[in-house]
């Protein structure tokens, strides 16, 4: 059923019964169990398992129960942590627009693209996506990108009769087309499975991840192998060395690692959202972090995207139009307002964008610019709309210039570098004029006719370059497209942060020079290149390319993806904006494509990284910063987890040293508590920590997570202080107690001086959770109220710590008492030892780092 006329709402109604929604077949959804148990059957939690299941066959049920209860509290948390991430992904579809344009009932209406059937018409433009299997009924200069089906990455050209696949994208020209399959008919549909079963390349993030879980679980592993073998030698009975060797495992393994790291990914997706940058995939903000070059559009991005034609130059002289938006009323002073109106008329005829009135409010439809050059035919002639053109030419990126015909007039506007050669005549004063509205910073558009004569059946089936061809002149229009107030103020910002902008647009080069003045984005000398003059060697393009403040003026998508290449060669992680359809390539090519969210089409959104709901050049920069407090985020967690490993492990080795004679300070279930019970909430909390005032101070550096100055932190400075303190109080509270005697300390005493360890740790850790805030400045120098889950969870650390001391079954079941009074007091030193240690650290690195700047 083809026809231009499309269906019914009835008939739409009951084929939509029928034949079902226009969705493609979805997998029966993984239920929620399932999700969790995946979540708590990775390479850890097995290892966790087998440990439960040893400790059982070792009866030692609370040890067992213990490390069940460690699995369940991280498979939790990651599950829950996960389906947020899959939410905020739901949320950004959402956004997306779903609707398309159908003929109903013989109106075009906007349709739910699921609601579609079998011999609906929907109407198609560049940058939609076709919405199910459909057959052309009318195609003007069409185009589909149909490289997600084929591979291929050039567009194909359509005509009238051709069938266009569901899910594909139209990028260039307009058309009707009959929908012919719909749902699980659709070609499409055959290709699901294997999309849906395709796994996405691993992020270095992922990466880095997994050679840190793999390395620090072997260490766990082959360390309580070799405890258990030295308590066998020394006389222990096989269940005390296995629980030994169980305790050391724990001790070194960081159960919080990936749950932490994700709920630090999704914390920086969500304040990047509230910053209007929205993320399409968690592992992008920290890539975000790393980015050094920044590529970015000029209109909309840089500009307000409110096109205004400010002028008007024709044969008869220059006038000058003064208006507020897009409203009709306009101030007109200057000569030749005659032959300025044809001029607007015939660009607004080459235009579909309109000017409309919303709530009181003239709003542009479609393209601002096109809506402008109706905003500018309103002003000069008072006339609402023209005659409705009997064939178009669309705006075409290799022609740059788009027509219609009406009647026997063709009428042309675009780029004045492709509307002139293709004029009969071209004034002298016309040329030098447009030199200097262009170096005004005016975006400036060439309009011509031509009268076709003779029968039209002569020219409607010819193609765009015979027609255009020998026109006449009507004349020059500006357009004024002001700078957003505040983008100098974000490119000083980014440049302070080690980044590097450059202007990459189709705009004339005066045009853009000039814009780039204005925002102080060029510096002495300018950089100005032209998309047709750039070298064709790709090294010599990245030499050319690689300085800050280079402006690309008329650069074509091919171009734009050369661009993206190049800078990648020369190391740089390169962040591109986009918003049109054949952005696309170039979006997928850079290591962070960015969308513009209002004036962006489906293609570029599809293809991007992060997505920027105000198109505004500061959201990119805002994205940057919190990738780099999110990358900062994990270093915090991964300094603040393995310190208290050091502490957990070191009673294990003075254990072994002393060949056993020494008691052990810790058990195992006490490992546990601290591992589960006080150290995860800070971690997660040290995971949200917000920006510092100075990550946009600082040029981008990518480093591995657990590097040199981490290391040292950790097992130099930190771990031994809160170790040295744990096993002091130990010490003394044994001595204190009247201890002499080895292996044989009374239980009570034992049980008093493991508790004043254990205060010891948990005292210590709570004063390394403000020292891990930063990795240069001391905990007392920064703001108490930018991160106050941390004080939170610090609060909730002290009663968990104080329920497993006063709480009688808990403390019993830990092997712990509460200290006696003189324990308590030294316990307390933990937490001023920690922090004095920090900053001598800290000190020591800072006037070491300023003497090694001023020797340069």
């Amino acid at each position: 059923m083809r026809t231009a006329e499309g269906l019914s709402s009835a008939e739409a109604a009951q084929l939509l019964k029928q034949a079902g929604p226009n969705q493609l077949p979805t997998e029966k959804p993984v239920s929620q169990w399932r999700k969790l148990w995946g979540e708590m059957t990775h390479f850890f939690a097995l290892m966790l398992w087998c440990a439960a299941a040893l400790a059982f066959i070792a009866d030692m049920p609370q040890l067992a129960v213990a490390i069940i209860v460690v699995v369940i509290v991280n498979g939790v948390f990651a599950h829950i942590q996960q389906e947020r991430a899959q939410h905020a992904a739901a949320k950004l579809r959402g956004l997306l627009p779903a609707d398309v344009l159908a003929r109903r009932d013989g109106k075009v209406r906007k349709v739910h693209a699921s609601e579609l059937v079998v011999g609906d018409v929907v109407l198609l433009s560049a940058g939609d996506r076709v919405p199910a299997d459909v057959v052309l009924l009318t195609a003007q200069a069409c185009a589909v990108d149909e490289s997600m089906l084929t591979g291929e990455s050039d567009p194909v050209p359509k005509t009238a009769g051709d069938q266009a696949w569901g899910g594909t994208f139209l990028v260039n020209g307009y058309g009707e087309a009959a929908v012919a399959a719909t749902g699980a008919k659709t070609r499409l549909a055959g290709i699901a499975a294997l999309t849906s079963a395709a796994v996405p390349p691993p992020t270095p993030l992922s990466l880095e991840l997994r050679r840190i879980v793999r390395v620090t679980a072997g260490m766990a592993l082959g360390i309580a192998a070799v405890f258990f073998l030295a308590s066998l030698l020394v006389g222990f009975q096989w269940r005390d060395s296995f629980l030994f060797s169980i305790g050391v495992a724990v001790a070194l393994v960081p159960e919080g690692l990936l749950p932490t790291v994700t709920l630090s990914l999704a914390m920086g997706a969500q304040r990047m959202a509230s910053r209007n940058g929205l993320v399409r995939n968690l592992e992008a903000v920290e890539t975000l972090g790393s980015t050094t070059f920044i590529c970015t559009d000029k209109t909309g991005t840089l500009t307000q995207n409110r096109m205004n034609a400010v002028e008007v130059f024709t044969a008869d002289g220059a006038i000058h139009v003064a208006g507020d938006g897009y409203a009709p009323e306009a101030h007109i002073e200057g000569r030749g307002v005659e032959k300025a109106a044809q001029a607007a008329l015939a660009a607004r005829t080459a235009s579909q964008g309109r000017a409309e009135l919303h709530d009181g409010q003239w709003r542009a439809q479609g393209d601002p610019m096109e809506a402008a050059m109706d905003v500018l035919a309103r002003r000069l002639t008072g006339t609402v709309s023209g005659p409705v053109p009997s064939r178009r030419f669309p705006f075409d990126p290799a022609r740059r210039r788009e027509s219609a015909i009406v009647g026997q007039d063709l009428f042309c506007k675009g780029a004045p570098e492709t509307v002139l050669p293709v004029c009969e005549s071209v004034p002298g004063p016309v040329r030098d004029q447009l030199d200097v509205m262009a170096n005004r910073g005016l975006r400036v558009i060439a309009v011509a006719r031509r009268r076709l004569g003779g029968a039209p059946g002569t020219w409607q089936s010819a193609a765009a370059a015979e027609l255009e061809t020998g026109m006449e002149l009507l004349g020059l229009i500006g357009l004024q497209d002001p700078p957003r107030p505040d983008v100098g103020d974000v490119i000083r910002t980014a440049r302070q942060a080690g980044l590097r902008v450059a202007m990459i647009t189709g705009d004339h080069p005066a045009t853009a020079a000039a814009i780039a003045r204005q925002i102080g984005l060029t510096g002495t000398p300018e950089y100005v290149l032209e998309g047709a003059a750039l070298p064709e060697d790709d090294q010599v393009l990245g030499a050319l390319l690689d300085r800050d403040g280079v402006v690309v003026s008329r650069v074509s998508p091919e171009q734009k993806l050369r661009v993206a290449r190049a800078l990648q060669s020369r190391g740089h992680v390169v962040a591109m904006t986009g918003d049109g359809v054949n952005d696309g390539p170039a979006l997928r090519e850079a290591d962070i494509g960015v969308a513009m969210g209002l004036s962006g089409t489906d293609v570029a959104r599809e293809a991007a990284d992060l997505v920027l709901l105000d198109d505004h050049f500061g959201t990119i920069v805002a994205a940057i910063e919190q990738g780099r407090a999110t990358y900062a985020n994990i270093h915090r967690f991964l300094t603040y987890h393995l310190t208290d490993n050091v502490a957990e492990l070191t009673p294990f080795v003075i254990w072994a040293l002393s060949g056993g004679h020494f008691p052990l300070a810790l058990g195992v279930l006490q490992i546990l508590a601290l591992d589960i019970g006080t150290d995860l909430l800070p971690a997660l909390a040290l995971g949200a920590e917000p920006p510092g005032r100075r990550v946009l101070t600082r040029p981008p550096e990518r480093r591995h997570l657990m590097d040199r100055r981490l290391i040292i932190r950790v097992f130099c400075i930190l771990g031994p202080v809160e170790a040295a303190v744990e096993m002091a109080v130990f010490s003394a509270v044994l001595a204190g107690g009247g201890w002499t005697r080895v292996r044989d300390p009374q239980v009570p005493l034992l049980m008093a001086a493991s508790g004043a360890a254990f205060t010891a740790v948990v005292l210590g850790q709570l004063a390394n959770a403000f020292a891990c805030r930063s990795a240069t400045v001391p905990p007392w120098k920064l703001g108490w109220g930018t991160n106050r889950l941390l004080v939170w969870a610090v609060l909730a650390e002290a009663a968990i710590l104080g329920a497993c001391l006063y709480l009688p079954s808990l403390a019993a079941l830990l092997g712990q008492s509460p200290p006696p009074p003189e324990g308590l007091l030294l316990a307390l030193l933990a937490a001023p030892a920690v922090l004095l240690a920090d900053w001598i650290h800290k000190s020591v690195r800072g006037r070491l780092r300023r003497t090694k700047d001023q020797s340069l």
